[in-house]
């Protein structure tokens, strides 16, 4: 097939008159075969989520093969191809139980699951935000080994309080087996420091459930702005940051190494009214949701509704759409096969019209969608 009459996002992150060809499921700059006219649309990479949680009422701790399912589906439905969704802070056996579903999902279907994320429980109490605190524990690299067995090797990514007891032998003990993220933490300057210098290359919701930046006492993310190999998430759901606080991090970190994710909860794609997430219960109105004291827990906002917003901020198409493919497949070392209509990757192509709008979805070469992003409105 040859996607033909599209603005294609290129290698150098820009848009180029020209055509998408695919072959036997990948891009291939000579393909041949069954034209589809792109009307002069936007041609994009499938996008990459690599946090996020729940979505249609489902969450990706139920532990069970119909919410992997249902989560794969809406996330393909809104253009987002590539899935590594997020644990919480849990027993170990629960978790094992999320390991395990994951490890027998057969990808037969909706967004390619391509890892876990592991938000939890190496955290810190004193900015757990919607986690659990009665499942917070010392980073314990045998536990994290053990899950990592269960779920065949695919935690891509676990956070940590590098404050915590231990945690600086965590980093070593597990940074060549997966991405360790600072998360959930009270660390200053100089600890976040240490630990990147222990082999952290990555920050978890950037601003969010960590000091403040400032002036005298720069924190996690005065740390990560002086570490060049360290991409820092960053959710632009008009809730968690304020727009300029999103224009001035994008000035200071480049487009280069802001990995824009959803932190998306159960509630998203659904009504108004009463969710979970990790156990605790959690009320969406609108594209917020929050516990019963106000914090908020995780988004109810997709990752193409966040790329959207984060183009009404000011941010630049460009930056936008590089900040939800290759930088997030960069981070977790996946961009080899996603993230980027570059030859011979997975041919994951989304089709955008000039509002933005999700025109179709190609996945693995396939049209699976025509741009619906209503989503089934599954109920447990």
């Amino acid at each position: 097939m040859i996607i033909t009459n599209v603005k294609v996002f290129g290698s150098d992150c820009r848009f180029h008159e020209g055509q998408v060809g695919i072959e036997d499921g990948r891009i291939r700059a000579q393909a041949s075969g069954e034209e589809f006219d792109g009307k002069g649309w936007y041609a994009v990479p499938g996008l990459v989520d690599i946090h996020f949680h729940g979505c249609v009422g489902h969450d990706f701790c139920d532990g069970t093969e119909e919410s992997i399912q249902a989560l794969a589906d809406y996330e393909l439905s809104c253009g987002v191809t590539s899935i590594t969704p997020a644990t919480m802070t849990l027993d170990e056996e629960t978790l094992t139980r999320v390991c395990l579903a994951a490890a027998a999902h057969k990808n037969n279907r909706g967004a390619r699951l391509i890892g876990i994320n592991m938000e939890g429980p190496f955290i810190s109490r004193e900015k757990k935000g919607a986690q659990n605190e009665a499942f917070v524990r010392r980073p314990d690299a045998h536990m994290f080994e053990r899950l990592n067995e269960a779920s065949g090797g695919m935690i891509r990514q676990v956070a940590l309080a590098p404050e915590t007891e231990g945690a600086m032998e965590f980093v070593r003990r597990v940074r060549e087996k997966t991405v360790v993220s600072i998360a959930h933490t009270v660390s200053d300057y100089d600890t976040a420091m240490e630990a990147i210098r222990q082999g952290v290359t990555h920050v978890t919701h950037l601003y969010n459930a960590m000091p403040p930046y400032s002036h005298r006492a720069p924190g996690v993310v005065g740390a990560a702005a002086d570490s060049p190999g360290v991409f820092v998430e960053l959710i632009c759901d008009g809730v968690h940051i304020h727009p300029a606080a999103i224009r001035t991090t994008f000035k200071i970190f480049t487009d280069e190494r802001i990995c824009l994710i959803s932190d998306s909860m159960e509630a998203t794609g659904m009504e108004d009214g009463e969710y979970a997430l990790g156990g605790q219960a959690v009320f969406k109105k609108g594209n917020r949701a929050t516990l019963k004291d106000g914090t908020i827990a995780g988004s109810a906002t997709n990752l193409m509704d966040c790329v959207r917003t984060a183009v009404g901020m000011g941010i630049p198409l460009e930056s936008a759409i590089r900040c939800a493919t290759v930088n997030p497949a960069k981070s977790i070392g996946v961009f080899d096969r996603y993230g980027s209509l570059e030859e011979g990757k997975c041919a994951d192509v989304v089709l955008l019209d000039e509002k933005l709008n999700l025109k179709a979805v190609f996945l693995d070469g396939k049209l699976v969608s025509g741009g619906s992003c209503l989503g089934a409105r599954n109920q447990r």
